[in-house]
């Protein structure tokens, strides 16, 4: 039985050290927690959000329109920039989201090559209900946590990401 306090990435930092004593895994573990918290966090985000018909690829595009603010439009560039993928895979995010009738592609008047992607007023409405569940669930997942332990983690976890960003 595992003691208190105890997860699975502690029996990997047991092993190495049993194995490599001059190995210092502190960071293995570290990371090691975050990769796990990751998966775990992603697999409940993605239930929230096949209630919704989404996924968390779909969700991202929405998103991203919807937080833009009125009229809820951003050409495929700064959808880019936002959501850090490559062009091919915004094309068939957006291509996807099209075909489900929660976006649709405008002429863009500042540029008569380019376009705009617009979010319908389905998937306006589908974002809005589906962002109202994720918040929620998030809400859900940290609920572990202390509110001075998720003050203190989110700073941790801000200053790290810093160092990257």
């Amino acid at each position: 039985m595992e003691e208190p306090d105890k997860d699975h990435v502690d029996k990997i930092l047991a092993q190495w050290r049993r194995e490599r004593p001059e190995l210092d895994v502190a960071a293995m573990g570290l990371l090691g927690r975050l990769g796990r918290l990751r998966a775990h966090i992603a697999r409940e985000q993605e239930t929230v959000f096949a209630k919704y018909e989404l996924t968390s690829a779909s969700f991202d595009v929405l998103a991203t329109l919807r937080r833009s603010g009125s009229p809820f439009q951003l050409s495929p560039g700064e959808l880019l920039a936002a959501t850090m993928v490559t062009s091919g895979t915004m094309t068939n995010r957006i291509d996807q989201l099209e075909k489900a009738g929660l976006v649709k592609r405008l002429d863009n008047p500042e540029d008569r090559r380019g376009v705009i992607i617009a979010l319908t007023p389905e998937g306006r409405q589908r974002i809005d209900a589906a962002v109202t569940a994720h918040v929620a669930n998030q809400q859900r997942l940290v609920a572990g946590l202390e509110s001075e332990e998720r003050n203190a983690l989110n700073a941790l976890l801000r200053k790290f990401l810093a160092t990257f960003e």
